[in-house]
């Protein structure tokens, strides 16, 4: 069965199983860490509530219908529905807004900014995921004996060094194991519900929506505000949208609600059967739900489970950065695969870094998971907000879905999204400034980026010289021809190279064979075979190669060439030269951006990844000819 068929085929048997046990490990990693926290944080004394059986009854109502509505309804029914060939993600989503017409310009490019906003946001939550989740796992070690106390950060920095520090090695060997771990977690946050809820069998009464009702009558502002705090049950929602493409739909819809839901619904409940008893227990109810002899195991399972959470969000940081890169909206970057069997297995040191120094800042700056909790949840519901007024966008303009229809669903999702998101803007001076933040400055990087590259364009394409007229000028001037090929690379598909333009005019010789190669990011994930070359004699055996590249694919331009057929005789890399231009660019005061935009977008492309690198091709058969541009 080829690749293709594999995908678009529902998987079923060992196949299923084998893919339902990795998106437990991998796709659940982050929600599946909530109940060490959630009912902690939702009656945090900043709130005021009592741990009364009303309050708790209040909790777990609200609990149970954020899973249905968020996770079950809006992300497993809805929202999953809008892959992109296959692949998900705000970058996805962005990317199926509306096709790119001129009468749709201007809205499209103010969802495109949506897209990118809620893109950005995802840098900040993959910055406190690991600090909250990683301490408040190794904080279980206080309910065990308050010798623990003083460690609690230096090992909780200690963990978040090793697990970034192992990333550069890859993580195929680790995600082997990370579905079984993260199944034995599951069974024992079921099998942890399950003792108390025998003990207190009432608190399943809180399925009725009338508790979640009646706790925000009787506790007005105060009720409302835990909402801020019961929205951690659902964090992790757009992680299940990231990897459809890695799993599918079916394997991550029945690990849900086979495992997942139940497992989650089981413990939560259970946590308020025990506070319910003890009311006391309310600081930890999680690592309450123990005896005394099995502490010291379920911190580390939990602590295990946290850094496959972490994990989780550090290949989507990942990922989400190579899209960004591939679509135009960041400069190159150093990109390593560490897997030679998965392609989405891959590393980006600059990006890793940045995550590790944040996430040891916060843990610092936090000092505890309550103070994380804080900063927790600003970024992810806005970036809902963003996925349903996109989803609604898409179902609109690509399904054709009913205006009514569609209306009605995104009213009813964004109440809830809105609540959310009102309810943890409280947060912000506490907290929540830090990935709002973070968003700006990514934001800023990625659409200073783009217009750059754009005003780039404007100035280059002045200088373009047609195709025709660079081969009547090698008619003419009949130039001495160099055994071999040359591969000159230009962003422009349409026009002739500056670098083979400088390369006739001053050195007055070309090779025999001349490829004007033009690699063209497409909006999808990535481009079929079928599509994926435009290869056009020119004349003077000089051809125009035009290559398409999805954005989740890898521009290996060395293998892109092997596999095509240009001219009489094959492709081989020791008898070709690489010829790459490299733009200086000057921030001047001509119309374009802002000076201090100019100077950054200057400063990132001094700093972008070699063009030859980043296109896997060998340094010693390249030569880069270097242009001054006025931005």
């Amino acid at each position: 069965m080829s690749k293709k068929e594999q995908k678009n085929s529902k998987p079923t048997g060992k196949r299923l199983a084998i893919l339902s046990l990795g998106a437990i490990g991998v796709v659940y990693g982050d929600i599946g860490t909530s109940p060490i926290y959630a009912i902690k944080e939702s009656f945090h004394s900043s709130y005021g509530l009592a741990a009364s059986p009303a309050n708790i009854m209040g909790v777990l109502s609200l609990i149970f219908w954020s899973l249905i509505l968020v996770i079950s309804v809006k992300y497993l029914l809805l929202v999953l529905r809008a892959d992109n060939k296959g692949e998900g993600g705000i970058i996805a989503l962005t990317a199926l807004v509306s096709p790119p017409t001129e009468k749709a310009e201007g809205r499209r490019w103010f969802l495109v900014l949506t897209g990118l906003f809620g893109a950005a946001l995802l840098y900040g939550d993959s910055m406190i995921t690991p600090a909250i989740s990683v301490v408040s796992a190794i904080e279980g070690l206080q309910v065990a004996t308050p010798f623990f106390e003083p460690y609690i950060i230096p090992i909780t920095i200690g963990i978040l060094i090793a697990l970034f520090a192992v990333q550069s090695k890859g993580t195929a060997g680790i995600g082997a194991i990370f579905g079984p771990i993260t199944l034995t977690w599951f069974l024992t946050l079921a099998i942890l519900g399950i003792i108390q809820i025998v003990q207190h069998p009432n608190v399943l009464q809180a399925l009725n929506p009338a508790f979640g009702f009646n706790f925000f009558i009787q506790n007005g502002w105060a009720g409302f505000l835990v909402l801020g705090s019961v929205f951690l049950v659902v964090t992790g929602g757009e992680a299940l949208y990231a990897d459809i493409g890695h799993f599918g739909l079916r394997p991550i819809r029945i690990t849900w609600f086979c495992v997942v839901l139940p497992s989650l619904l089981l413990n939560y409940f259970g946590q308020g059967a025990l506070v319910i008893n003890n009311p006391e227990f309310i600081e930890h109810p999680f690592f309450h739900m123990i005896p005394r002899w099995g502490l010291y195991p379920l911190v580390i399972i939990a602590t295990v489970a946290t850094i496959i959470a972490s994990q989780a969000v550090i290949s989507g940081a990942f990922s989400l950065t190579r899209q960004a890169v591939q679509l135009g909206y960041m400069p190159r970057l150093k990109v390593r695969q560490t897997s030679e069997k998965q392609f989405g297995q891959i590393y980006i040191p600059v990006i890793n870094w940045i995550l590790m120094i944040s996430c040891i800042g916060l843990v610092l700056g936090f000092r505890s998971s309550s103070n994380l909790a804080s900063a927790y949840g600003v970024a992810v519901t806005t970036d809902m907000v963003f996925t349903t007024i996109l989803f609604g966008v898409v179902a609109l303009t690509r399904w054709n879905w009913s205006k009514w229809i569609v209306s009605i669903m995104a009213l009813a999702l964004l109440a809830i999204d809105l609540s959310f998101w009102g309810a943890n803007l409280v947060k912000i001076p506490t907290g929540g400034w830090f990935p709002l933040v973070i968003a700006g400055i990514m934001f800023t990087v990625m659409t200073t980026w783009k217009h750059g590259r754009r005003i780039l364009g404007d100035r280059l394409q002045d200088k373009i010289v047609p195709h025709e007229e660079f081969i009547e000028r090698v008619h003419k001037k009949n130039p001495e021809r160099i055994k071999g090929t040359a591969v000159f690379m230009d962003s422009n598909p349409e026009g002739t190279p500056q670098a083979l333009l400088h390369n006739l005019e001053h050195n007055k010789v070309i090779h025999e064979r001349i490829i004007l190669l033009s690699l063209i990011m497409r909006e999808i994930p990535k481009v079929p075979d079928e599509e994926r070359m435009e290869i056009k004699p020119l004349g003077e055996n000089v051809f125009r190669v035009n290559v398409d590249i999805g954005f989740s694919e890898e521009p290996n331009v060395p293998v892109l060439l092997r596999s095509c057929d240009i001219g009489d005789s094959e492709f081989k890399l020791e008898e070709t030269t690489f010829f790459l231009g490299r733009e200086t660019m000057l921030a001047t005061q001509k119309p374009g951006m802002a000076m201090w935009r100019e100077k950054l977008f200057a400063w990132m492309s001094r700093n972008a990844e070699r063009a030859a690198s980043y296109f896997h091709i060998p340094s010693d058969r390249v030569i880069e000819i270097g242009t001054q541009i006025e931005l």
